[in-house]
Formats: structure tokens, sequence, C-alpha cells
């Protein structure tokens, strides 16, 4: 590969770190916000959706409108507009602490924009370099990010423990130098040529071919499955599994981002028939649900959080592959769809699991059963709610065995 090319290939794998920290950085401080600026839970739960409807509202603009769009430049300038983004989010609740608030929906807004901005082009951009194996690319490709939620799930825990919540806002500062290099490295390159819809009408083409809506259907199942662990896993192992929260967030977390990297890594290694893969990853997450909803043994529903990482960890990036093969003419239009596929389903499934667990654990029936069974309501609430969750990677099976039986044809 030519240097310029590599140069644009590292490039995209720390937007792809800078993508990590977006999407995970903000609930880890969750708790310290409310404590120093008095934030209530309805108001930082906002700042989610906030975030997930910023990337969403990304992803169907580039959906329809690709082609008003200037790609190359405008990837290069993903990384600019989520510098700017953490700057913000660090600064402003320290500068005017009255409006602390302000300064975080401000911050959200701006680097999820590029968090969405990323998801759409990065992923094509890729594809777009030459390579022996362009699959295998993208599961590397994806396999980056995991590796950034692990590490920045490590350095913010000990940041945190060492120097205190009160220090939290140098936090966005230093992870703004990732989207820094980010920007140097694309300085002075010259992205490949992409391909978009002519108009606005050759999108709507493509919408009515009914295997584009089954893979969009089938990267929601995938998002879904990947992000209602990653956000409900901590949560989870603290209030119904009664472990610690500094270590549920290293050994539930960070080991589930852990494995999410390794399943994408090993199949940019080794993989081949991707519809197989994502087949046995939609049966093997349902299986780790199944058991760490219902275990008995704290130990077994850790092991199977951390477990649902190698499970999920081709859901996303394989059906990304299956989709960009089966509609190479599609171009960025493909790759915005499947990115506002995934985006509603991680922002659906995690938000349907939450309203199950309220609804259970304020359910005058459901505290009689927590009590026979030594938990707390909330407990109850979160086993109920992540059981609702194995919805997903089970429909995900019937889905994936049609995506197959296609390939086999």
């Amino acid at each position: 590969m030519e240097p310029m090319h590599q140069r644009i290939k590292y490039a995209c794998y720390a937007v792809n770190v800078t993508m990590s920290v977006v999407s995970n950085l903000p609930p880890l401080l969750f708790l310290t916000f409310r404590s120093l600026y008095g934030i209530s839970y309805s108001l930082l739960g906002f700042l989610v959706l906030l975030n997930f409807c910023t990337q969403l509202g990304i992803d169907l603009v580039f959906s329809f409108f690709s082609h008003k769009f200037n790609i190359p430049k405008t990837v290069k300038t993903i990384p600019l507009i989520a510098v700017v983004g953490f700057v913000i989010y660090g600064l402003f609740p320290f500068l005017f602490p009255q409006n602390a608030y302000f300064g975080l929906v401000l911050g959200t807004v701006i680097f999820s924009a590029a968090s969405g901005l990323g998801e759409v082009l990065i992923s094509p951009t890729i594809s777009a370099l030459p390579s022996k194996d362009p699959d295998r690319e993208m599961s590397k490709l994806h396999s980056i990010y995991a590796w950034g939620v692990v590490g920045m799930i490590l350095v913010s825990t000990l940041y945190l423990v060492f120097f205190g919540g009160e220090n939290w806002y140098w936090l966005p500062l230093a992870f703004a130098v990732i989207p820094l290099v980010c920007a140097i490295l694309f300085f002075g390159t010259q992205i490949p040529e992409m391909e978009t819809p002519e108009k606005t009408s050759g999108a709507l083409h493509l919408l009515k071919n009914k295997g584009v809506w089954l893979s969009v259907f089938a990267i929601f199942l995938g998002g879904a499955s990947e992000c209602t662990m990653a956000q409900w896993a901590s949560g989870y192992l603290e209030q119904a599994l009664g472990i610690d929260k500094a270590w549920g967030d290293i050994l539930g977390v960070a080991a589930f981002a852990l494995f999410l990297g390794l399943g994408r890594m090993l199949y940019a290694k080794f993989g081949r028939n991707v519809e197989k893969t994502l087949l046995f990853c939609g049966i093997g997450a349902s299986v780790c649900y199944f058991v760490a909803a219902l275990s008995p043994f704290p130990w077994l529903g850790l092991l199977a959080c951390a477990l649902t990482g190698l499970a999920t960890s081709m859901l996303w990036p394989g059906n990304i592959i299956v989709a960009s093969d089966r509609f190479p003419d599609g171009g960025v239009f493909i790759y915005a769809m499947m990115a506002a596929g995934g985006d509603l389903g991680a922002s659906v499934a995690p938000q349907l699991v939450g309203i199950i667990a309220d609804f259970v654990s304020a359910n005058p029936t459901a505290m009689k059963y927590a009590e026979g069974w030594s938990l707390p309501p909330e407990g109850l609430g979160m086993k109920v709610g992540l059981l609702m969750g194995l919805l997903f990677p089970l429909i995900s099976i019937f889905v994936y065995v049609r995506l197959y039986q296609v390939r086999k044809k």
C-alpha cells in the first residue's frame, strides 16, 4: 500500500477511536455531573438521546443528499469538528459552572455530528482504498472502535479514581488529542472518490429494493444486540448481580469491548463467508443474553456479559459487508442507510430495556418476587429488561438465515 493510502487508513482508525470516546465517555461521567452540577437523571438521559438523534440525523441527510457534498473534504473535516466538540464539552462547564448543562448539550451535539459523519463516511473510505481483501479490512476498522472503548474505559476509570470527579474536564480535553492527530494525518492526502446517487431520485429508486430494507433491518437488530449489552452491562452487574461498580466496569464493560475487538480481529485475519458468521453470532448472542439474564451465579452472569462482546462482534461490520457486496452501485447511500439502521437499533433497544426495567422495579407484584429471590427491585427490573433484550438477537437469527439462503443461491 502506498504511504499516502497508509496515512489515510491510520487516520480512519483514529476517527473510529474518536467515535468510541463520543459514545462511551459521557455515561461514565453522569454521576459526576449529577454530584457537581445537580443535573437530574432525566436531563442526563436526554444527553444520550441527543447523541444518537444527532448521529441518526446525519445518517439520514447523507442517505438522500450525499450527492450535494464534497465527500473528500467532508471526511477531512470530521476530526476538526470532534476537537471543537470535546473542547466545548470540557471547558464550558469549567468556565461557566452555573450553565454547565448548556455546555454539555452544545458539546454533545458537535462531537455527535462528527461521529455521525464518521459512521457514514469512514467505512466507504476504507473500502475505496486498494486492498487484497476489503472485507477483512472492514472488520479490522471496526475492531479499532472496540479497542478504543477498552482504552477509554481503563484510562477514564483510573483517572477518576486517582484524581477525583471534580477534575473530570481534563478527560475530554485529553481525548481531543486523538482527532487532532487524525486531522494531521489527513492533511495533504487525497481521499479516494466515492460513488453517490446522482440525485435524490437515485436514492429513492434504491429504497424500492426489498433487499435494501432487509439489510437495514438486519443491522438494526445487530446494533440493538450489541449496544443493549454495552450500555446496560455496568448497571446490570452492579444492581442485579451485586458486583462492585469499578470491578463491573473493568471486568464487564471493558471485557465486553475487549471481546468485541477480538472477534473483529479474528475475522479480519481468518474470516470468510460473512453470512454464516452472522448466523453463528446471532445464535451466540441469544445464548449469552439468556445466561446473563437468568444465571443465579454472579461469576457466570459476568462471563456471559463479557462474551456477548465476542458474539455480537460481527453483527455491525458484517452487515455492512453484506450490504456493500449486494449493492455495489449504492455507494455512500448504502453506507448511510446502514448507519441509520444501526443507530436506530442502538438507541431504541437500550431505551426499551430501560423502560421495562423501570416498570418492573416499580411494580408491587414484582417487588414481592424480588424479595423472594433476595434481589432489590431494581435488580429484578434489570433482569427482566435484559431478558427482553434477548428478543433482538433471537429475531436476528431468522434474518441471518434468510441472508445465508440468498448467498447460497
